[in-house]
């Protein structure tokens, strides 16, 4: 009976690391899919560019077009609906937020490069040019219920034009 009850316990610490280990795999995955449709995101998002401004020599770019393109191409690449929420077949089990969307260009009066900082995301970079930044974060997959709640999986992405190379 010892060597069962054993045997039970050895067999219970395999399984919850088993599922602790595909969950953490998951985290990755997710994390990876995010950094990707983000990177996408942006780069589609500085495309949106003023056509008057650009005709003045000044990169401005447009912001209401900006942010409409952003959710647009994370719709398209992540598999969601119009409120961000995960389609049916889409890796993701919980909504997508976009917690960050800011557009440094021409028109905020900032000189290149430009330190943008971010405390609160964790981003510090030197900016060349104008440049798009966004932040999204969607829920951490949870297969084991435990006492600590996972953090949301929290993504950052910067997309810039690179003046005078």
């Amino acid at each position: 009976m010892d060597y069962v009850i054993k045997l039970a316990f050895v067999l219970l610490i395999f399984v919850y690391s088993w599922f602790f280990q595909i969950q953490n795999q998951e985290w990755d995955i997710l994390r990876s899919m995010l950094k990707d449709a983000n990177n996408n995101a942006v780069h589609d998002a500085s495309q949106e560019l003023s056509e008057t401004a650009r005709a003045q020599g000044r990169l401005i770019i447009d912001p209401a077009e900006a942010y409409t393109t952003f959710r647009e191409s994370l719709q398209r690449n992540l598999g969601l609906d119009a409120g961000l929420s995960p389609l049916e077949g889409s890796r993701l089990q919980k909504q997508v937020k976009i917690v960050k969307f800011d557009i440094v260009d021409d028109s905020t009066g900032v000189t290149f490069p430009f330190l943008y900082e971010d405390s609160t995301y964790g981003i510090t970079k030197y900016i060349q040019g104008p440049s798009v930044i966004a932040v999204i974060e969607t829920q951490h997959p949870v297969l084991i219920s435990r006492s600590k709640v996972q953090e949301a999986i929290v993504v950052p992405a910067v997309q810039e034009y690179r003046m005078g190379d």
